[in-house]
């Protein structure tokens, strides 16, 4: 069932006080969806519908709570299969030692894009190329090409721009490397160099 049919479904027989319960844990899903994040842990749904009548996170685990479990399983069921790499054990297990919800599940997101433009990073250290975008003239000096595409082109842009850490609040490291707010390093040290090194190529 879909997150509206569950909804539906555990309302017929709540009482009036647990429907208002769901309707209030179901807005704040949809806002999570609307918002393009999948993140239905209790801790963060109980802050983020901190009082609009969402129940602490206790409470959702508790007996009582069953309800509210099984339509946020309904959101976790409905959300996209692609969902964001997730840091194994080792060098990326700090990640999971955040302890605000919403802010690891933003690390991840983080992380998943770096690992995709690291992925794009390899691609140019075998041998010498010239790296376009493909609107661009085809190559010149029979240098082997790599082929950039546009949206590829914005995002290494956008990793770099101000607007990009603005927005996740981050700041440039003294290495290379992005940290957040509270200081723990986001991209690894010479990841901002390596990706300046690309666009300086295009």
């Amino acid at each position: 069932m879909t997150p509206e049919e569950t909804l539906e479904h555990l309302k017929k027989d709540a009482t009036a006080r647990t429907c208002r319960t769901l309707d209030a844990i179901y807005k704040v899903c949809t806002e999570q969806v609307a918002r393009g994040l999948h993140d239905f842990a209790y801790p963060t749904i109980a802050k983020l519908g901190k009082g609009t009548g969402v129940p602490q996170a206790q409470t959702i685990r508790n007996a009582t709570g069953e309800p509210y479990r099984i339509l946020l399983q309904a959101f976790v069921n409905a959300a996209p299969r692609k969902q964001v790499i997730k840091a194994n054990k080792g060098e990326n297990a700090w990640i999971e030692e955040i302890e605000d919800a919403t802010q690891r599940y933003l690390t991840r997101v983080m992380l998943s894009k770096l690992n995709e433009a690291q992925r794009t990073l390899k691609e140019f250290v075998a041998v010498p190329r010239e790296i376009i975008v493909d609107d661009r003239a085809s190559v010149s000096n029979g240098a082997e090409a790599v082929k950039l595409t546009k949206s590829e082109s914005r995002a290494i842009t956008y990793l770099l721009s101000d607007d990009f850490l603005h927005q996740w609040n981050f700041k440039r490291g003294d290495n290379g490397d992005v940290l957040d707010e509270n200081g723990l390093k986001v991209f690894k040290p010479g990841t901002i160099d390596a990706l300046e090194k690309v666009l300086r190529h295009l």
